[in-house]
């Protein structure tokens, strides 16, 4: 589903004649196979969520290839990136970043509008996703109204409503206490087995890690350490 192959990516600052380069991610290779969990853990400055911002096409590696489904990603400008997005990639995020004017439902069917999807299939496709998280009964909720838990399922149905193949979360339970976070966890080892998505992790949450097929270390901008989940 992913292949990293001598991703290095770095940026410059000062002046003119005294930039300084700073190295993000150095060689990275790195490859996940579909239907497979893999979580990457590391502290802060790492560059785990630099290689997820170049996973996502939000960043461009300054060399090294990124592969996603077959096909080059890396290649793609900034308007074939996007369509890309809405069909291939589901994003779960920290922080949910959901829209706090939109109802769940609104939330949840947002991609769909991007995406131009008639009105009625919207909201088939809706309903079934907020049935398959379990929040039917909170469709017309706004995100102030609901629990950080449901907040994030909420998350995980719009990621989940243009039937992605792949979902990237970043930190999905940091704002989590540690009984929603195990509920989560679960939820997501269901989504995977059920219907076969593959999950990149990044977190720095060894307990998180653990939820992975395979457990990539990363730091520094180098990968240390792959060990497979027992």
């Amino acid at each position: 589903m992913i292949k990293i192959k001598d991703v290095s990516h770095s940026f410059k600052i000062g002046k003119k004649n005294k930039k300084t380069t700073y190295s993000l991610l150095k060689k990275i290779n790195l490859e996940v196979e579909r239907g497979e969990i893999v979580t990457i853990i590391g502290r802060s400055g790492s560059g785990k969520s630099t290689l997820l911002n170049l996973i996502s096409g939000f960043m461009k590696p300054n060399e090294g290839e990124i592969w996603i489904d077959n096909q080059r990603v890396n290649d793609f400008n900034e308007a074939a990136f996007s369509d890309f997005r809405l069909t291939h990639i589901g994003f779960v995020f920290q922080s949910f970043q959901l829209i706090p004017s939109m109802t769940a439902f609104e939330n949840v069917q947002l991609p769909l509008v991007l995406k131009g999807v008639g009105e009625k299939e919207r909201k088939e496709r809706t309903l079934e996703v907020l049935k398959k998280v379990g929040l039917s009964d909170y469709a017309d909720h706004y995100p102030s109204e609901l629990s950080g838990g449901q907040q994030q399922r909420i998350s995980i149905a719009r990621a989940l409503v243009v039937n992605p193949p792949l979902i990237l979360a970043d930190e999905p339970t940091g704002s989590l206490d540690s009984d929603t976070e195990s509920e989560l966890l679960t939820f997501i080892k269901e989504l995977n087995r059920d219907l076969g998505i593959t999950f990149l992790i990044i977190t720095h949450d060894e307990n998180v890690a653990k939820i992975g097929d395979r457990i990539v270390q990363i730091s520094d901008g180098n990968i240390v350490e792959e060990v497979s989940a027992l």
